[in-house]
């Protein structure tokens, strides 16, 4: 079923872009080269219009209502409902420590370092 309703919207898209580009608009649009000038002559120029602007409206509207039919319907659920960290809040970890360098043996003295003497 899931199948179909994806097939059947596929259909309703491309009918809705073919639909949409053999509306005239005021610079020719592309109507002229999918026939829409023999369309015209056929039911006349404003009945075509009407036409091709009610066929618009139908496929769009079946297009919204069949995307929300799959999408509330068909499409599979997780059970799994992930969480925001914004709604999970504040963590209660410790605030991360600095390692010290180690002690030296508390028989030895630690040795200090000086600096090389320059030569001049």
């Amino acid at each position: 079923m899931f199948i179909l309703l994806i097939v059947v919207e596929v259909l309703i898209s491309v009918l809705l872009i073919l639909v949409v580009l053999m509306q005239s608009s005021k610079g020719g649009g592309l109507a002229g080269t999918f026939g829409g000038a023999s369309v015209g002559m056929v039911f006349g120029v404003r009945r075509t219009s009407d036409f091709l602007t009610r066929g618009t409206q139908l496929l769009a509207a079946a297009f919204g209502i069949l995307a929300l039919v799959i999408n509330l319907f068909f499409l599979p659920r997780s059970a799994v409902v992930p969480h925001s960290i914004l709604q999970r809040g504040p963590e209660s970890r410790p605030a991360p420590t600095m390692q010290l360098p180690a002690a030296p043996p508390s028989g030895e003295a630690p040795q200090q370092q000086t600096p090389p003497a320059e030569n001049k």
